[in-house]
Parts: C-alpha cells; structure tokens; sequence
C-alpha cells in the first residue's frame, strides 16, 4: 500500500445549541476542506452539530430532531470527500453520542462511544447510553483502512485495539476535552502508549472555545504510527489542520499546521481565561464588561485579562473610594487604566456607605462594630456596579480568585456581584504568577508593578490586611491545592509537615463556605478541580475528614 492520504481537522468552535449554524458551517467546511486543500477526509469535533456539552437540551425531543436533520442536510453536502461528524444520535427511545462517516451524500458508517466519561465536568450517563452491539467503525478512503473512536474511548485500552482489530491503520479521534494544566503531557503519553499497544497511527482533534465555565484549548494532535507524537496545533485558536499521511510509512507531514510557540503554565492559563472572557460575552450578545478596580492584585488582573480578551474600548473600569482607601489605591487604578486606555470612573461610597450606616443605628445600637460594617461597604460597590451594568447594559466582572473563594473571603451580594468570574479557579499565588507573566510579553506592563508588590488587602478597615485574617496565601494556597484539588485528608495534610491548628481552621472555613460557592458567577476552568460543577459538595455537611 503506497501514496498519501490528505487529512483537515477543523478545529473550530461549535456553539452549544447553533444546531442550524453548525450544520451550515460544516457543510460549508465540507467544500472548502475538499475544494481549497484537497482533503480526502475531513473530521469535525465530538458532538459538532450539537456543540459541547448540550447538558439538558439533549432531554428536549424537539432539540434532537433538529439534531438528525442538520446530519441529514451535512451528508447531503459530502461528495468527493469522506467527512466524520459528531451528533447526538436518537435511536428509538435511546440516545448515542456517535460520529458518523458521510460519503457520497450518504450516512456511509456511524460509530457510538462506547466509554461515557461521568466524573469531574462530566456526566455523560446522564444522557447518553452505550450501544451493547456496537463495536468498532472501520471504513476505506483511496484503499486506506481507517477508523474512528470518540474522546474517552482513547483513555481505554479496548476501542482502540478492537479497531485495530478490524484493520483500521490510522484511527480519527474527534474531541471535546477542557482545558487543565499540566493535560498536555499526560494526553501525548497516553497516545504514545496507545500507538505502542496497537501499532495505528492517530490523528487526535480537540474542539476550541469557552462555554460557560469551560473552556476547550483545542490543541489537536497527529501522531505516527511508530509512536512520535508531533507538536500541538497553537490552543485557543480556531484554525484549519491539514496533515499528509504517508500510508508505507505511516507517517504525518504538515500541510497547514500552526504550532503552539508557548505552552508554559501561565501562558496557557492566560489564554484560556482570555477565551472564556470572548466567548462567554460573544456567545451571550455582551457588548461590555464592567469592573471594580480598587489598586490591588485582583481586580488588576481581571482589567488585564478583559482588555486582552474584548479590547479597551469594551471595558470600564469603576473606582470606589471609602473612608479607608489608600491614596495609593487610586492612584494605582489611574495609572492603569491610562497605560491601557481604559475609562475609569470614580463612585465614591461614603455617602451610600453612611446612609445604611443610619439607617441601621436603632437596630444596631449597643452592638460592636465588626465584620457587617465591612460588609457593607462592599455591599454598596455591588449595588452601585450592578446598577452601572443594568442602565448602560453589559456585564459585571467580579475579580475574586479560587482562595477568597474557597475560606469565603468574599462578601456575598459585595464583591462576589456579577456574571462572570475570571480568576474564581486561580490561587491567589497563581494570581500573582499571573501577573508577574503578563508583564514580561507584549512590551510595557499591563499591571503597574506596584500593584504586585504591595501587600494584599481588602481595605475595608483602617490599616488592614489579608494576612490580620488569613494564614501567609503561599500556606494557605498549599493547603487548599492538598484539600481541594488533591482530595486529601486532614490527617495527610498535617503529615505532610503543616501546622494542624492552621489545617483546621482552613478546612473549616472551606465548609462553611460551601453556601457562597453556590451562589457565585461562573468562571473558566483552568485547574484539575474548580468549584462549580466539577467540585459539588453538599452545603449541609458534618463530615471533616
């Protein structure tokens, strides 16, 4: 068996619900793959009619038949070139998550997932069901035997060697699969051992864009028949992949391959939080985005990330003085704003803050002035930003980050106000890594470096800091990173050399914070376990362990 094989990946972002958009851009995608480069096979993402993950949608009849006549009017559109494309498929009272292979205007083959993913984000056995006859999907193109597996199928030995059973050499891999560091790695040597288990080469496509909390980085990838595992296309970024596969040597040569020129942690993170800022406001008709900037880390951040994402001209960023803002603190939300010419407005809050103030006096009198009288404070910055969104229209950004988060160092109905959440799955160590990054690309800083080396502080008192609340955020952090997104026990942190009164009142405040966490606005995954629908713990809980 000799020749080439030419091959498009279409890493594009496909909306969750744009069923007739879907099905208009990959039949038009069909054309172009076939007439512009020549492809003979052309493969679209997991569940590419549908988008990822259509969650519920996938319960409502009618949503499914528009489903299987968006397929019907794609094959139509399949001559000359063989497509694979991901629906979700309806067969009598039961549903598959399938890729089907179109040819010659016809349904040609289907293949139905055999392995549903039903942990962390997902929760595929909610909807779909595995196919007790199916098997593996084999199909010819120019003599080439190839084959198609879906996503989680990859993570197990048996699709792909039940393929490669039925002959196929060279195996197509449509994805929808979230970003989280350090998953790179672990996913090109999961194809390097699944080459050497089977000897087929791979060609592996992510799907690409932010919706709601996730984001997809794309990131696709071929790999030879001898196991080498090729750079990544660049993530984040929607773009055409075309590959020539030597079918003797069962190798890939790039067509059209852009690669990724930085995939280290903070730049991966900082593009994936930008993507998740686009798309949420693009795919939701937000114009603009508010924000609250008072001069520290955080919300400096999020200006950072929401002018990257949107431009400056979508962005406006509120000042609200209090009594107890530092003239430091304005000044440093002058400073950047004019550096990335956003409009900054100035709300002081002292008035607002006093009327409540009166207002409360009977009902508060004889009492001590504590953490309420904070809260109020942040309370009537929410009031006033939530009011700027509601006249002038667009979204409120809120700036807390995964440690406020998880202690509750956040003012529910304050500053946790707003539709989206840009750093809720940062550490606050991570925030600072973030920033220092940001600052060395793309010419002057972005975030006044003043701004990074202050001490943190919620002002909201006179001369006070996070740490007067909160153990040092390099301890914290590592005890949440343990707790959190590592799962381990009290006992294992405290073994691991942390002071076991310090353990204690953290894991503390992370349960009794499980109420907030609910109520807060999505924000993008970055990390292997967010809060929201990836980490769901009851809020009425007794368990400490």
């Amino acid at each position: 068996m000799t020749g080439t094989l030419r091959i498009a990946l279409a890493q594009f972002d496909f909306p969750v619900g744009d069923v007739s958009g879907n099905a208009e851009r990959i039949a038009a995608m069909i054309v172009q793959a076939r007439d512009e480069y020549a492809a003979d096979v052309v493969l679209f993402p997991e569940l590419a009619i549908s988008g990822y993950p259509p969650e519920d949608l996938l319960m409502r009849p009618s949503f499914l038949a528009d489903c299987h006549a968006a397929l019907e009017r794609v094959a139509a559109t399949a001559t000359g070139i063989v497509a694979v494309v991901g629906w979700p498929e309806t067969a009598g009272s039961v549903l598959y998550n399938s890729a089907s292979v179109l040819r010659e205007g016809k349904v040609a083959a289907t293949y139905r997932k055999r392995e549903l993913p039903n942990y962390n984000v997902f929760d595929e056995r909610r909807y779909f069901h595995v196919d007790p006859d199916g098997g593996s999907c084999t199909f010819e193109v120019k003599g080439v035997p190839l084959g198609v597996v879906v996503c989680e199928d990859l993570w197990f030995p048996e699709p792909l060697a039940d393929t490669a059973k039925a002959g196929a050499q060279l195996v197509l891999v449509p994805n929808a699969s979230p970003f989280e560091r350090e998953k790179h790695a672990q996913r090109d040597a999961l194809l390097a051992q699944r080459i050497a288990e089977t000897g087929v080469a791979l060609a592996y496509l992510n799907a690409v864009g932010g919706q709601d909390a996730l984001v997809f980085d794309g990131s696709s990838v071929v790999a030879d028949g001898d196991g080498t595992v090729h750079p990544a296309a660049a993530a984040f970024t929607d773009q055409w992949l075309v590959v020539d596969y030597d079918v003797r040597q069962r190798r890939f040569s790039p067509v059209q391959w852009i690669d990724d020129g930085d995939e280290s942690r903070d730049a991966l993170a900082w593009r994936a939080i930008v993507r998740g800022i686009r798309d949420y406001c693009g795919k939701n008709g937000i114009g603009k985005v508010w924000l609250g900037l008072s001069g520290g880390i955080d919300s400096s951040l999020v200006l950072a990330l929401a002018v990257d994402a949107l431009g400056a001209d979508a962005v406006t960023a509120v000042r609200m003085p209090s009594r107890y803002t530092a003239g430091l603190s304005n000044d440093l939300a002058q400073e950047q704003c004019d550096a990335l010419g956003v409009k900054l407005m100035t709300l002081p809050i002292e008035q607002p803050f006093q009327g409540l103030l009166d207002t409360l006096a009977d009902a508060f009198a004889d009492t001590e002035v504590d953490t309420t009288e904070e809260n109020l404070q942040s309370r009537t910055r929410g009031a006033l930003l939530m009011a700027l969104s509601n006249k002038f229209g667009g979204i409120l950004l809120t700036t807390g980050n995964k440690s406020e988060y998880a202690v509750g160092y956040a003012t529910i109905y304050g500053d946790m106000c707003g539709g989206y959440a840009p750093i809720k799955d940062l550490y606050k160590t991570e925030v600072f890594a973030l920033a220092r990054w940001r600052n060395t690309v793309g010419g002057a800083p972005v975030i006044p470096p003043a701004v990074i080396s202050r001490p943190p502080t919620a002002e909201l008192r006179e001369n006070q800091l996070d740490a007067h609340s909160l153990p040092p955020y390099d301890v914290l952090d590592a005890i949440l990173l343990r707790y959190v997104d590592q799962e381990q026990s009290r006992d294992d942190i405290v073994a691991a050399g942390f002071d076991a009164a310090v353990v204690d009142k953290v894991l503390r405040l992370v349960r009794i914070s499980e109420w907030k966490r609910h109520q807060a606005a999505p924000g993008p995954k970055v990390s292997r376990r967010a809060f929201g629908r990836e980490r769901r713990y009851p809020i009425s809980n007794r368990y400490s362990g």
